[in-house]
């Protein structure tokens, strides 16, 4: 499976704004919302994608393996998960952390294409030798 290196560029841009938002109001509702996203982003269902395919009628120049964003929106939705619980908890630290941290993330894709999940990914790959296992299709 390929994807749109722009797609995912502007999820990361949808996501920086959206956990920006959370940190600023500090609801638990929309940082749930974003863990649903999240969630689709590894189904390869994002809704950002989406929107962005629909706005965007022109081919990608290139393509990307699939694989490490979607970790990549795995690894998100732990730390959205993890902000979420500390927000439900009254953990203020672990939920400001954990959403500073996914932001941080999203960031440094939206503004510098640096995917720091895609990189988790690639180095996995490289260490764990049973990760380079080809998955079915």
């Amino acid at each position: 499976m390929r994807a749109d290196p722009r797609a995912l560029r502007f999820g990361a841009a949808i996501t920086t704004v959206v956990l920006v938002s959370v940190l600023l109001t500090q609801s638990a509702w929309l940082l749930a919302a974003q863990a649903v996203v999240f969630a689709l982003g590894i189904a390869g269902r994002s809704p950002y994608t989406m929107l962005f395919k629909a706005l965007v009628k022109s081919a990608p120049k290139e393509t990307e393996d699939a694989r490490p964003p979607r970790f990549a929106q795995a690894v998100g939705l732990v730390f959205a998960v993890a902000g979420l619980a500390g927000y439900v908890a009254g953990i203020m630290p672990l939920a400001l952390v954990a959403t500073a941290a996914a932001l941080l993330a999203a960031f440094l894709n939206a503004a510098f294409g640096f995917c720091l999940g895609c990189e988790m990914y690639l180095l996995i790959r490289r260490l764990l030798p049973a990760a380079n296992m080809e998955v079915p299709k």
